[in-house]
């Protein structure tokens, strides 16, 4: 029997030389060297979620955009979410500020290009680089009009993310800016991170089905992310890379369509826009009442203006 809690289900789009574990082995330079193997995949996933009738969120890379734009739109066109996961897949606690500004701004550009006309609301930074020292980030998320950020780890452990202290429910950050971070279950005042990536792949498929139906008898959505790359059973091996890294990026990938074809069946997923439709309402109408009171206020001055004028006309007379 399926959960009646609706989960949020997400996409990272990146190839497999993409992937910040084999950043010190393959440098942005040869990505276009290598065979792009994104669309085959990502295709594969669209067909499953198309079997199961579910709608996801995808995290589209910029890169792969402008390379893929066909790709982009069948996305599109299947109904699901298109969102922002950056250009150049750099982690944003290695950029500066402006560098950031630019690489989301021609994200979202290439998107808009695939796509022209799409809305996109969301960001999700590579590698879940928001953490302590990249909270400034989302100051500039919230400047450039995007309305939810889903890239906060509250979790400890990992060498690249996570915030340990952070919230693990959906909270606002910013005025105009929700956060939407990654599962994590609670286990001895620990936060086990759940529901996705090399998680999904290396913990058994129980376990992670158990987490989730225990978050959603809590009332808690879970976020579910994967890549299309988790698809590829075919992929090139990065032999050079480190022990750890491939470890990480290969560890049961020959398992990760079934246990995902398995997770559709339990259950109800949607994007993120549909799951936390409620929470990012908030923003709208709030920025509706602000829109309201600004026109008002304008419409106030303009007519003391006009009565001013009336007046300083009729003594004139």
């Amino acid at each position: 029997m399926k959960s009646p809690t609706l989960n949020a289900l997400t996409f990272d789009v990146e190839d497999f030389f993409h992937v910040h574990g084999f950043a010190d082995v393959i440098s942005r330079s040869q990505w276009d060297d290598f065979p792009r193997r994104v669309a085959d995949s990502t295709r594969l996933i669209l067909r499953r979620l198309s079997q199961f009738d579910v709608r996801a969120t995808f995290f589209v890379l910029g890169w792969v955009a402008d390379r893929e734009p066909d790709l982009i739109r069948e996305i599109a066109d299947n109904g699901h979410e298109l969102a922002c996961h950056g250009y150049w897949h750099r982690a944003v606690f290695d950029q500066t500020p402006d560098e950031f500004m630019d690489d989301v701004e021609q994200s979202l550009a290439a998107i808009r290009k695939a796509v022209p006309g799409s809305v996109v609301l969301g960001y999700r930074a590579p590698t879940f680089s928001i953490v302590a020292r990249s909270l400034w980030a989302l100051d500039i998320l919230e400047k450039l009009g995007l309305r939810y950020d889903s890239s906060i780890f509250p979790c400890r452990g990992h060498d690249r993310y996570g915030v340990p202290d952070g919230c693990r429910t959906a909270h606002r950050v910013r005025e105009h800016l929700w956060e939407i971070p990654l599962s994590t279950y609670r286990l001895f005042r620990v936060n086990l991170p759940v529901a996705g990536g090399g998680y999904f792949r290396l913990y058994p498929s129980f376990l992670t089905r158990l987490a989730i139906r225990r978050l959603n008898a809590s009332g808690i959505p879970a976020v579910v992310y994967l890549h299309p790359w988790e698809f590829d059973v075919d992929q090139p091996v990065v032999t050079q890379a480190g022990r750890q890294s491939r470890f990480r990026h290969y560890v049961n990938i020959g398992k990760t369509e079934r246990r995902f074809c398995r997770l559709l069946r339990d259950f109800h997923f949607a994007p993120i826009c549909d799951v936390f439709a409620s929470e990012l309402a908030l923003i709208d109408n709030e920025r509706n009442r602000s829109l309201r009171f600004e026109q008002l206020h304008r419409g106030r001055v303009s007519i003391r203006t006009d009565v001013a004028t009336a007046k300083v006309d009729r003594e004139y007379l």
